[in-house]
């Protein structure tokens, strides 16, 4: 069974693309570009299932078709339109090195270095709908922060701990 730590969210599943079982997805995370993979986690009636991938191509920048493993027919593949797409995070992490993709830091905690180490919160989303891409933080009080990435440009990211330490600006995540 997957389990919702071991895997990111990457996309979601569109349309499908012909009458063979091949489908449109959206992807929101560059990692086709970094890591080989056999499959993609789908959820499908809220349970985290594996699906191996015959093939694949990138359609653009966004879109990528994909075609799955006994996913033959355009039926077939309906049943799985606006299924939300994950990529396992140990694969994703072994190539990471030094940038990791922002997707893949949702879960990770966020530790205020500015301020002697404090807690920030948890990260529980990314922002990139307009320039200013923003980590969208639930500190431990419940409270939601968001905070630009760009100021933690300067930060360390430790897989390993699953976190992010920055030095933030004075005053950016208080709650």
């Amino acid at each position: 069974m997957i389990r919702e730590d071991e895997v990111y969210k990457i996309g979601r599943v569109g349309k499908p693309h012909g009458v063979r079982g091949e489908l449109t997805v959206h992807i929101s995370d560059d990692v086709f570009d970094r890591v080989e993979a056999e499959y993609l986690v789908l959820c499908t009636d809220g349970i985290l299932v594996p699906f191996f991938m015959e093939e694949y191509r990138f359609k653009n920048d966004e879109q990528v078709l994909v075609k799955f493993c006994d996913i033959d027919t355009k039926q077939q593949a309906q049943r799985l339109t606006g299924c939300e797409v994950y990529f396992n995070r140990r694969l994703a992490e072994s190539v990471a090195d030094e940038h990791p993709s922002l997707h893949q830091l949702v879960g990770y905690t966020l530790i205020d270095t500015a301020a002697g180490g404090k807690t920030v919160g948890t990260i529980t989303a990314i922002d990139d709908s307009t320039a200013n891409v923003l980590f969208c933080i639930e500190t431990q009080g419940g409270a939601e922060v968001l905070v630009p990435v760009a100021a933690c440009t300067d930060g360390n990211i430790d897989n390993y701990q699953r976190t992010v330490s920055a030095m933030l600006p004075e005053g950016l995540a208080d709650c």
